[in-house]
């Protein structure tokens, strides 16, 4: 989910402090639920110079959380695809500059464990509502073999059906990654 982005920092400061208030709200009424449904919760993005109240917030979620695995949700919030791959890129020139990591050593695998999303797993299918056509610096690098499906529905409004229709499309898709089907075996293109 993406639940505030680094550049929704631009917007009016009393709507960024009511998706603050949002974001408080939905842990406050949902965090029991989740803990007690098994659903481990992660929150991607920048933490430095959030509100303490946030952090708090924030680590609660994930520390009641942690020992979950019936299902994964991960929060996008202070997180924008672009900062995530300077930061990560950041990380890896630390790890080199200390000797912990080999220039020869870089490759893609070996990059997406400095993304924030790292410790999730790969992103099978990308889903955007309110009938916008872009991905807004949403996981741009996980995004590359996801499957996009475009609604024309408000986040508020979206409900089991949305989500059915959405599945129901990912299902119908022919995920190649780049290869191609000979004869029903996935071979390079």
């Amino acid at each position: 989910m993406f639940g505030f982005s680094t550049e929704n920092w631009r917007r009016p400061a009393s709507e960024v402090s009511e998706l603050m208030t949002l974001l408080k709200s939905y842990v406050e009424s949902d965090l029991a639920r989740l803990e007690r449904e098994g659903v481990r919760v992660r929150i991607i993005g920048r933490r430095a110079g959030l509100a303490p109240d946030i952090l708090e917030v924030i680590e609660r979620a994930e520390a009641r959380t942690a020992h979950n695995h019936a299902f994964n949700l991960q929060v996008a919030f202070n997180y924008g695809g672009r900062a995530d791959i300077v930061d990560a890129a950041r990380r890896y020139a630390a790890d080199l500059a200390s000797g912990a990591a080999a220039p020869d050593g870089l490759n893609e695998e070996a990059f997406e464990r400095y993304l924030s999303s790292a410790a999730g797993p790969p992103v099978d299918l990308i889903v955007r509502t309110s009938g916008e056509r872009r991905l807004s610096n949403f996981l741009l690098w996980e995004a590359a073999y996801a499957e996009l499906v475009f609604q024309d529905v408000l986040w508020p409004d979206y409900g089991p059906g949305e989500l059915k229709a959405a599945l129901d499309e990912f299902q119908a898709r022919d995920r190649r990654y780049g290869g191609v089907d000979v004869d029903g075996v996935l071979a390079a293109g």
